[in-house]
């Protein structure tokens, strides 16, 4: 699990350095390439993600409001165009089930990451406060994005400018054309724009830089620190020639990878109330370093394998169509009655 969390927030760190260094480029007009739009990116991202949790925390509880203000600027400046909407089929059950698809995989992934945040609340804190509280804050945003985006590029296609941006520098050249009738200060929201990913990038760090201590015991003596500078190193040569290349492959294969992400919550989610009642006293934190005292975990594998393999028929990708491929969320729903008869009988044989 540790492995494909690292490569999930890895993915998602190089799509968002490679789109934040466009943005970059597009609003300087060519005097910054993308290139050093992903360096100058990266570099801020690990720093905010090198100081520590407590400056992330404060730095995301208020880098939200100046993206917001940036956002509601583009829509109103370049909002005329929006219902310039390029022909699309007709609306059916299959494409509104898919976009719902597409939204859930994007925010799920961040599941298997909410522990290395939520860990630093009280515990005495409400439980269904901390639930509200991270609901909220990635529903009500994402959603809204994800539909203005959809308006966005719907009327792509039909307005010459928004195209040309869009060919040329991906999504930062589409915003930099909204933008482009304000002048100096349309630069300027441009700008904030393209920095509104550091925000993401630097908690995806934050969690590759824990996830690489889980790998191995001797990794826990190891500072935090030094796994971010790797990951950065590392990084920014790979986010420099996907913007190059392969770009949209990297995006395709994130989709696919983003499917182990329903297996897990399905398994946690039923390990907690099924198997656990809800009750959070039956954790033992002190047995975190002691297998002996966990459970084994074959049944939460097993669960996520088998479900896996029965959802691949049903996948609907860029490089794969499955042969049912009419559905979403299968794995979710396999891997959750799955797990319970496999982890059953793991507990009947071993008693944790």
């Amino acid at each position: 699990m540790v492995i494909l969390n690292l490569c999930t927030n890895a993915g998602f760190g190089i799509i968002c350095s490679v789109t934040g260094g466009s943005t970059l480029a597009a609003v300087s007009s060519g005097s910054i390439n993308s290139t050093v739009g992903i360096v100058v990116i990266s570099i801020i991202a690990m720093v905010v993600s090198f100081i520590g949790y407590k400056f992330l925390h404060q730095y995301e509880r208020y880098s939200w409001i100046f993206n917001l203000v940036a956002i509601v600027i583009a829509t109103g400046v370049g909002g005329q165009h929006l219902s310039n909407q390029a022909e699309q089929p007709a609306a059916s059950a299959f494409t509104i089930v898919s976009y719902g698809g597409v939204i859930a995989g994007f925010i799920i992934p961040f599941s298997a990451s909410a522990a290395d945040f939520s860990v630093y609340c009280h515990p005495r804190v409400s439980t269904w406060r901390i639930f509200a509280y991270t609901y909220a804050g990635i529903f009500f945003p994402v959603v809204s994005l994800m539909i203005l985006g959809a308006a966005i590029g719907g009327a792509t296609p039909n307005v010459v400018s928004w195209k040309d941006g869009y060919d040329r520098f991906s999504v930062g050249g589409v915003m930099q054309a909204m933008l482009l009738p304000a002048g100096g200060f349309g630069r300027f929201v441009v700008v904030l724009l393209s920095l509104s990913v550091i925000g993401n990038l630097a908690v995806s760090i934050y969690c590759i830089s824990l996830n690489f201590q889980l790998l191995a015991p001797f990794m826990l003596k190891i500072p935090r620190s030094l796994f971010t500078i790797v990951y950065t190193v590392v990084a920014i040569p790979v986010s420099i020639q996907a913007a190059k290349s392969f770009f949209d492959s990297l995006e395709n294969l994130m989709y696919l990878i983003w499917y182990w992400t329903a297996g897990y919550v399905a398994v946690i989610g039923t390990e907690h109330f099924v198997f656990r009642g809800a009750d959070c006293s039956r954790y033992s934190p002190d047995h975190w370093d002691q297998p002996t005292k966990l459970p084994t975990g074959l049944a939460a594998i097993g669960a996520t394998g088998i479900a896996f393999g029965l959802t691949v028929p049903c996948m609907s990708q860029e490089w794969y169509t499955g042969p049912i491929a009419k559905t979403t969320g299968v794995e979710l729903v396999l891997a959750a009655l799955l797990y319970v008869p496999l982890r059953w009988i793991e507990l009947k044989f071993r008693f944790i």
